[in-house]
């Protein structure tokens, strides 16, 4: 009885303070804004734009890169899920490694936001008088929900269509739309985005007229693609043959030549209207100015190392910039474990072994001299890209102490001289290392691409601030070489492809038919591009992953023995006048295990979403 009493005044209580003052509750939190307020200050409007780039998380930054699920590269470290893609046994309750970058269920809450900014800015209902701010904002919207929806469906095929924003007792069941309206949509957006961006300049980081330029080219060539051409995938994929829904996947008829020539138009567009970066020569530069230029289109303008073009800057049309000391840490995440860094994306052997050599002929293990010295003149953007045995680098002793006074990476096992015995150590760099071993590369390599060689900058405990390159100038050449070839003009092809060879020191290409063309095409997309997310797709795309990701992974092992009487007390370093050194390419599946299987062309929906929305229907092979 005594608790009912006390539970009854308490009640009491309650009600004749609620009903003294009867807003109690009616207080604004001061972490929040109200939403009419948002679009009736130009700040406050701007802020919430702002905010929805945040949906470009990292851009490809992230310590588990796309590199690592196609041919490029291996993640050091297990149980994070790319080795379920790379082995395709990804399934709608095991999505396997999703980055924020194209989650499903992030990208949609970001298209959300866009939607609403649509809808309050293209209406009456907002306080924003000035209208070039105004038409800014909504070409940032149209532009931003353009990039998102293209992450999603160049990932998942067909998504539903949502362009509204959503109210709590709105019906959330909804089918996926069409391939084919999905693309129509996304350039409708990126055309939007054109038109209101045009003559606007915004600070680096957010969008352009020229972006969405960009975008559109990246979308249309994809468009065109064997994938995506649903008569060409059901050929080449029993998988998609055998698919109850193909529109959800590609076009099922039409008109093929001219995607291809949309895609072409709309690359030449950014073509026209860019600058590029040193794609004027008109013969090859020396292999010391091709090597600096690739890196120093991978900085961005980002590094004060010396030798580093600022002006490089120029190639990147749209870029994820790290201000906040806090937030990158590339180098760290992917440099040498003797340097006390993480070695996360690691090149493979497939990648490294298709680098040509500097006369522009194929690198092969079966020719001895190229064999005995498989790191000399090869393609110098392989110099600018891999760090290989023996490759200098930056002061080890920032990190390490005075272990390597030659500061050269070390991924072999080399013989010493310890007193009257000559004893095997292993390489600082390797997984037999006296610095943080389990850190080591599996494959023998490391990736240098995108880390600052500023030698002031320690990767494993200093930021660096190189942008991501969501789109470059150099893309858009591409895709309209593509384009070029499948339209059988093989001049404008052969024209700039010769053009990008050139910046990057390498030879004319010598290929005329537009079969041989397309294959010289391939591999130098795959070069230049390399670790820019653009190989997962291509792979897919070209429906070539049976003979490309399915391939088991390759590595190197390296071993140097003295010559007959030469030796080296420690510390050790490269010389190949004391060392007799020995590469082995071979072929492992302890890391990983990599099968193709042709349902990995796209990712499940997960199991929760299908609960979520049962008009939602599942990709093929899950």
């Amino acid at each position: 009885m005594n608790k009912k009493y006390n539970y009854l005044c308490l009640i009491i209580v309650i009600l004749t303070v609620l009903s003294c003052k009867k807003d109690f509750l009616a207080v604004t939190p001061p972490d929040q804004i109200e939403s009419e307020l948002v679009w009736n200050d130009p700040a406050l409007a701007q802020a919430f734009v702002t905010d929805i780039y945040n949906g470009f998380s990292l851009g490809g930054f992230s310590e588990e890169m796309l590199s690592s699920v196609s041919d490029e590269s291996l993640f050091t470290h297990p149980n994070r899920g790319i080795d379920l893609v790379n082995a395709g046994t990804i399934n709608p309750t095991t999505l396997g490694w999703v980055n924020d970058s194209w989650s499903y269920n992030l990208m949609y809450n970001r298209i959300r936001a866009c939607n609403i900014t649509i809808e309050k800015l293209s209406g009456t209902e907002n306080g924003i008088s000035n209208e070039q701010l105004r038409d800014q904002l909504l070409g940032e919207a149209y532009f931003l929900r353009a990039y998102y929806y293209q992450q999603l469906v160049r990932f998942m095929g067909s998504v539903p269509l949502i362009l509204k924003s959503y109210a709590l007792d709105d019906n959330f069941s909804v089918k996926r739309s069409t391939y084919e309206e999905c693309i129509t949509q996304i350039v409708k957006d990126c055309d939007e985005a054109i038109t209101k961006l045009q003559g606007k300049t915004l600070p680096s980081g957010r969008t352009s007229s020229l972006a969405a330029m960009a975008l559109k080219s990246r979308v249309l060539l994809y468009a065109a693609s064997d994938l995506h051409d649903v008569p060409t995938a059901k050929s080449k994929s029993a998988v998609i043959s055998g698919f109850a829904n193909p529109e959800y996947l590609g076009y099922l008829s039409g008109d093929r030549t001219a995607r291809w020539r949309a895609a072409l138009d709309a690359s030449k567009a950014v073509i026209d209207a860019g600058l590029g970066y040193k794609l004027n020569l008109g013969a090859p530069a020396s292999a010391a100015d091709g090597r600096a230029n690739y890196k120093s289109i991978a900085m961005g303008g980002g590094s004060k190392a010396p030798g580093v073009d600022a002006a490089a800057a120029s190639e990147l049309i749209l870029g994820r910039y790290f201000i906040d000391l806090s937030d990158m840490r590339y180098g760290r995440a992917n440099g040498p474990n003797g340097y006390h860094n993480w070695a996360g994306n690691t090149p493979i052997g497939l990648l490294v072994d298709d680098y040509e050599m500097t006369d522009g002929s194929a690198f092969s293990w079966t020719n001895a001299a190229q064999k005995a010295a498989p790191y000399q003149n090869r393609d110098p953007r392989f110099y600018a890209t891999i760090l290989y045995d023996g490759a200098g680098w930056k002061p080890r002793d920032k990190v390490s102490g005075n272990v390597d006074p030659a500061n050269q990476i070390q991924t072999g096992a080399y013989d010493l001289q310890e007193g009257s015995n000559v004893i095997t150590v292993q390489g600082l760099d390797t997984r037999g290392s006296s610095i943080e071993n389990w850190n080591g590369s599996w494959t023998g390599y490391y990736t240098q691409k995108f880390i600052d060689p500023d030698p002031n900058i320690a990767d494993a405990n200093q930021p660096q601030f190189v942008p991501w390159p969501f789109f470059r100038y150099t893309e858009a050449v591409l895709n309209y070489v593509e384009a070029s070839i499948e339209l059988n003009q093989l001049s404008n092809a052969i024209l700039w492809l010769n053009r990008i060879r050139f910046r990057a020191g390498m030879p004319a290409v010598t290929a005329a038919s537009q079969s041989a063309l397309r294959d010289v095409y391939r591999h130098e997309r795959r070069i230049e591009m390399a670790y820019e997310e653009q190989r997962y797709h291509d792979t897919r795309r070209w429906m070539i992953a049976p003979e490309t990701l399915g391939r088991k992974t390759t590595y190197i092992k390296i071993t140097g023995k003295f010559k007959p009487g030469k030796t080296m007390s420690a510390p050790y370093k490269y010389d190949p006048t004391v060392y007799d050194y020995t590469y082995t390419p071979t072929t492992e599946t302890a890391q990983e295990n990599r099968r193709w299987d042709d349902k990995v062309y796209f990712r499940p929906f997960s199991r929760d979403e299908i609960n979520r929305n049962k008009e939602l229907k599942q990709n093929p092979g899950y």
